[in-house]
């Protein structure tokens, strides 16, 4: 695989030269996960910086009666990890699990904390990630306080259209915080008013 899109990624969201970015990109090593297989599965510790370049991603956890809730998708050109796992090196009450063979680039827990602490380019690429990551956290659990669930299914096929190709309708609802029933009923009164 060329590591164009991870390039590109980088140099996106940082100011480092492209010398800088090309030595960055050297550390990343490619890797695929095969459909249904796990980037990350509860109870283990992240150690895994994942930039996606081709695939989609599923996050959940399960509820207190053993119930599976989506808590993220990631589409490609995303940088995907369990951030409190990997960061903080406690084990993950999340799952990553690939919907569509998926293809990356990851990076190391040790190889990242190095470059953090040898290249002030990297630190700024990294503190940007976590703020994107935040805010998108913070985003999502507002919108399930003051978004209708229509609403957020219309903002879920404005930023991420890829969902309906590759997760499944109960998946899809329980991410927006309703029921299968619920989501069929919105979908069938969306099509009415076309």
């Amino acid at each position: 695989m060329d590591k164009k899109s991870l390039v590109t990624f980088i140099q996106s969201n940082s100011r480092a030269t492209s010398e800088v970015v090309d030595y960055i990109a050297s550390f990343f090593d490619e890797k695929v996960i095969p459909r249904h297989d796990y980037l990350l599965r509860a109870g283990a510790i992240s150690d895994d910086y994942f930039f996606l370049t081709e695939g989609f991603l599923r996050v959940f956890t399960l509820d207190a009666d053993g119930n599976e809730v989506t808590t993220y998708f990631y589409s490609s050109n995303r940088a995907v990890f369990d951030v409190s796992s990997l960061f903080m090196r406690i084990p993950s009450t999340e799952n990553i699990q690939a919907l569509a063979v998926c293809k990356g680039y990851c990076i190391s827990f040790d190889t990242l904390n190095k470059l953090f602490h040898s290249l002030p380019e990297f630190r700024e690429f990294g503190r940007l990630m976590l703020v994107k990551e935040f805010a998108a956290f913070k985003q999502r659990t507002l919108a399930l306080i003051n978004k209708s669930a229509e609403e957020r299914y219309l903002d879920l096929i404005g930023t991420n259209k890829e969902v309906f190709q590759h997760a499944q309708l109960k998946q899809i609802a329980s991410y927006l915080g309703i029921t299968d029933t619920s989501l069929s009923r919105i979908r069938r009164d969306l099509s009415k008013k076309k």
